[in-house]
């Protein structure tokens, strides 16, 4: 009877930096190139006579933003004028807002559900499109039998082609979608910001400031402070993610060569040797989350201190024309949210840096796929060429 090798411990005492050599996640591959190479590839869904169906779903989503945009702006007066009617007690114009209120939000949800159609749509269309074409390249001239020659962690492509080439196809969408409604809602907002706040005159150490837009200034510099705090903080986390990735599908890989044996593909004999593959598989594979959740940690410490400081440094700022009777509780209110709304803009990246981190991880991996996929051939930096997986996009 084969004895079976028993699982060793987790190495949990392990230092968060120690890495296996055999782990290097294609570090002997340069990052630009890998960058490059998955482009030559994808910018061609964009492109072509076929690509008009692409840029007509584009332009609507960008006319969805618009349009989601101008409900945020009138909601923002809503809120300015409910408020103000609170503070009159005034009821006839309590109703009018009251009655306002059905309408705007009824387009909101309506232009955010045609929203996540448009961006799905869109995504869908390019992940079955670019999932083609690297499967296609995968199958052709026998690649796929032959990318064992090839070292480094191109070794196992179906992980980087079932989930990598989703992240690689789906975040670029979310990222533009979300990119041009913060460029746009900085614009509208800042206007904002500016009217309602207006200047404001005060005395430090004897010397009397006068800032003009100061509700604006301060957005800028407060969302400069978090923005930077985030790039110092998560600078790590993209390779962290790729290493994570790079060990999930080596214990994927390891359970797949355990059933290989049972179904008597693979001779018995080496049973013992894959079980105990699979446990260092599974070891590593805890480890990497173990450091990918310490980097976690730290995002989240700067990500979500904003969100909770935000709304309430946007009060602060105004509560002295409040004050003052220079500003109205309605505008008050306004004011408040739009400064939440500008600095969320501007602090885009702070949102986004996990998912950003995610979507260059996977993108460099698909692109290593890609450059192995070249070396078979000899063909280093060539296009894919078009093939009968090249299909029409699902909804055409």
């Amino acid at each position: 009877m084969t004895e079976v090798p028993q699982r060793q411990p987790f190495a949990a005492d392990e230092p968060d930096d120690l890495r296996p050599a055999d782990m290097a996640d294609d570090e002997n591959e340069d990052g630009d190139r890998q960058w490059s190479r998955f482009w030559l590839t994808a910018r061609n869904f964009w492109r072509g006579w076929a690509a008009w169906r692409v840029w007509l779903l584009c332009a609507v989503l960008v006319g969805i933003v618009v349009l989601q945009l101008y409900v945020q702006f009138r909601f923002n007066y809503w809120n300015r004028d409910f408020f103000d009617a609170l503070e009159s007690r005034d009821p006839a114009r309590l109703r009018h807002q009251a009655i306002l209120l059905v309408p705007l939000c009824a387009a909101s949800v309506v232009l955010a559900v045609a929203s996540v159609w448009g961006r799905m749509a869109m995504q869908r269309n390019w992940r079955q499109w670019m999932a083609a074409k690297v499967i296609d390249y995968w199958v052709e001239n026998d690649r796929y039998a032959r990318l064992a020659t090839v070292q480094g962690g191109q070794k196992i492509p179906e992980y980087r082609i079932a989930e990598d080439v989703r992240i690689a196809t789906d975040a670029p969408v979310d990222f533009a979608v979300n990119l041009i409604s913060s460029v746009l809602t900085a614009i509208i907002f800042v206007q904002v910001l500016w009217q309602v706040g207006g200047p404001i005159g005060f005395a430090v150490a004897g010397i009397q400031l006068w800032i003009p837009g100061y509700l604006v200034v301060s957005v800028a510099v407060y969302s400069g402070l978090v923005t930077g705090a985030m790039l110092w903080v998560g600078r790590p986390l993209t390779h962290v993610i790729q290493v994570k990735n790079q060990a999930e599908s080596e214990l994927i890989t390891a359970a797949h060569l355990l059933r290989d044996i049972g179904e008597g593909v693979t001779p018995k004999r080496e049973e013992r040797s894959v079980i105990a593959g699979l446990w260092l598989a599974l070891d590593r594979a805890i480890r990497q989350w173990k450091r990918l959740c310490w980097q976690l940690m730290r995002t989240t410490l700067v990500s979500h201190t904003n969100s909770l400081l935000a709304p309430i440094i946007g009060l602060v700022l105004c509560a002295p024309k409040f004050l003052g009777g220079e500003m109205t509780l309605g505008e008050l209110t306004q004011a408040a949210a739009a400064f939440t709304l500008v600095q969320g803009s501007f602090n885009w990246l702070v949102d986004n840096y996990s998912r950003v981190a995610d979507w260059m991880s996977s993108l460099e991996r698909v692109g290593g796929l890609l450059l192995s996929l070249d070396r078979l051939n000899g063909d280093v930096g060539t296009e894919v060429t078009p093939s009968r997986a090249a299909r029409q996009p699902a909804d055409g």
